[in-house]
């Protein structure tokens, strides 16, 4: 996330943005940071790098830390509102290798993702997924510096 960049859409249009759009570019954000961090912790065989990427952005991860960001309280009732609005859509698709509510919980995370991005609240931004990628690592047992 490239600091001093031109504010994508104003953040009155941003919040009106519905659940799937903020989780589409919610989504790209998400999976861009993970394969950041993975390059920076030296991973760089590509094999290695999809099999290390899908512990932290698949539906099942996404659904996962999404339930442990809501039972620790560690999301604000705004944020909430937007995981909300996407895990809430209507969506037009199959969920690939997951159940449908487990697609919609990662769907929800997306759109927070994609809200924080979109309202330029950058620090709140990877504060959460600095969260998530230390989660993830405790849970897997990583070394957060492999």
């Amino acid at each position: 996330m490239e600091e001093g960049r031109e504010q994508l859409m104003e953040n009155k249009k941003a919040k009106l943005l519905n659940g799937l759009a903020l989780a589409y570019i919610g989504d790209a954000i998400f999976e861009l940071a993970i394969r950041e961090y993975l390059l920076n912790a030296g991973q760089t065989k590509p094999n290695q790098l999809h099999q290390r990427a899908t512990q932290y952005v698949s539906a099942k991860a996404q659904a996962s830390l999404m339930s442990h960001l809501l039972e620790n309280n560690l999301i604000s009732e705004e944020e909430e509102t937007y995981y909300k609005r996407g895990r809430n859509s209507k969506i037009n698709t199959k969920a690939k290798n997951t159940d449908i509510q487990t697609y919609l919980q990662s769907t929800g995370f997306e759109a927070l993702m994609g809200y924080l991005y979109l309202t330029d609240q950058e620090s709140r931004l990877e504060e959460i997924i600095q969260w998530c990628i230390d989660f993830i690592n405790e849970e897997k047992g990583a070394n957060k510096h492999e």
